[in-house]
């Protein structure tokens, strides 16, 4: 693979800490959630991080299928729910669910549209096979 563009980004203190990027354009505080033993959901965590990642990544994707296969659709909007829990050997994962609004379209073509996507989008194309990702597409 030829790199088209890389950033890195550093943490301090783990869940309880601090993340910047190299540019300096990102500089959070995130803390643990409450559903893991955090005091409040107040701040930014690595799930939120992931899925906005992820949420972004794949309206971008989705925008360049819409546009390769010539489908007239209206504004899209993803949203990535990002799920966390412990897997029987003691480990945690991930889970996510992608949804598609893509307006202007059948149910059908929505749903071709997103499935096309996934293929497409370098964060699903990162953890196929290895986290559990359930597609849903509405065309409001």
């Amino acid at each position: 693979m030829k790199t088209l563009y890389s950033i890195g980004a550093t943490a301090k203190g783990g869940r309880n800490g601090q993340v910047s990027s190299d540019n300096g354009v990102l500089d959070l505080a995130v803390r643990m959630p409450k559903g893991l033993g955090g005091a409040n959901d107040d701040y930014a965590n690595p799930e939120m991080l992931f899925a906005a990642g992820y949420a972004a990544c794949f309206d971008s994707a989705l925008n360049l299928v819409i546009k390769q296969t010539k489908v007239a659709a209206g504004e899209t909007s993803v949203t990535a729910q990002v799920g966390i829990g412990q897997i029987e050997n003691g480990g945690f994962a991930l889970t996510v669910a992608l949804h598609a609004n893509i307006p202007d379209v059948s149910l059908e073509v929505a749903q071709s549209l997103i499935e096309k996507a996934h293929a497409v989008c370098p964060y699903s194309n990162a953890t196929r096979n290895n986290i559990d990702v359930k597609l849903t597409v509405s065309n409001d």
